[in-house]
């Protein structure tokens, strides 16, 4: 079984370089760097594990097609791949609201501007000569412009982190792999194969022409009510502040209605731990890999059997090398 790890910034930058230095140790073919909310940065991550590893990839999970200009997107992917070569993936994210609109960034036409992020992205990590008039992309006469150094096409899959299924079509239409979120039920996973498998019909290839990676909360530990709180705490979050992975999720919309309206973006500590309280068990264990470690490993068997291609686990938890250990190969 394939198996990655994402980091997130739950832990520590230094933790998070050990982290990835012994998931590579344990057979992991990945570690995927988060960039949701205004918290981490992603490529300053991923350099670091980058530079303590050897052989696993490193990804960005995802960062957002609006706050880097492409040609600056695709020198920093370039960069990343001088350090790690072949080793680096490129996620892209449409972001969300109300994070984005707070920040000022109006979100339109998300499929268009990401169609035009990959479409330029991928002709300058390849090193053309680019010129490139959309409506979100402008590039005259642009190339990654390396005078002393490597000059052949960057080796850097393009994987768009996908919700919605008009997102997923698009994905299975031009990107190299789908990022399938987190905190979405395993059946979820039916809708998003037929989706990716409508958008890569269409663009002549087939559904195993996309990579599916799909990433998954799991919180593991020999105490299964904490290793349950640990993963409440953070699905509260998301469900209350998230609306796509809220709609995503399967979880019921009254009990959705009922979070939002505790919680808001940002959130307090108050606040979080008012509408924990409102999370039974049984939605925990719904959408994350929670519990002891034979639960954990059967539930995301289920996120495969569901067309996942590898698990992209994030650890909920302090033990962080229990969570590797389990799913090691």
């Amino acid at each position: 079984m394939r198996v990655a790890l994402y980091l997130q910034d739950l832990h520590p930058l230094r933790d998070g370089m050990e982290y990835a230095r012994y998931a590579e140790d344990r057979g992991f073919e990945a570690v995927w760097q988060a960039e949701s909310r205004l918290v981490r940065e992603a490529t300053v991550p991923m350099a670091a594990y980058a530079a303590v590893t050897s052989r696993v990839k490193v990804g960005a999970g995802v960062v957002p097609i609006w706050t880097r200009n492409v040609g600056l997107l695709a020198a920093t992917f370039a960069t990343l791949d001088d350090l790690a070569p072949g080793r680096v993936l490129l996620g892209l994210g449409a972001w969300w609201d109300p994070l984005a609109r707070k920040v000022g960034i109006d979100r339109r036409r998300p499929l268009r501007a990401m169609r035009e992020t990959v479409e330029a992205t991928r002709r300058l990590l390849a090193m053309e000569r680019v010129t490139y008039h959309g409506d979100f992309v402008h590039l005259d006469d642009v190339e990654i412009d390396v005078v002393h150094g490597d000059r052949t096409p960057r080796r850097v899959p393009i994987y768009i982190g996908a919700t919605g299924m008009q997102m997923m079509e698009l994905a299975g239409a031009i990107a190299d792999g789908v990022l399938l979120n987190y905190m979405v039920e395993p059946k979820y996973g039916e809708r998003a194969l037929a989706a990716l498998s409508a958008g890569a019909e269409r663009a002549g290839r087939t559904l195993d022409d996309v990579d599916r990676p799909q990433l998954v909360v799991c919180s593991v530990d020999r105490d299964r009510s904490l290793a349950l709180d640990r993963a409440r705490e953070l699905l509260t979050q998301y469900l209350g502040q998230q609306p796509h992975i809220m709609r995503a999720s399967g979880v019921d919309p009254d009990l959705l209605d009922r979070i939002g309206e505790v919680l808001t973006w940002p959130a307090g500590p108050e606040e979080i731990r008012r509408a924990m309280r409102l999370v039974p068990d049984d939605v925990v264990q719904q959408i994350t890999a929670s519990g002891s470690p034979d639960e954990c490993r059967a539930k995301v068997e289920e996120y495969l059997a569901a067309g996942s291609t590898c698990p992209v686990l994030y650890p909920v938890g302090d033990d962080v090398r229990l969570m590797i250990d389990t799913f090691a190969q």
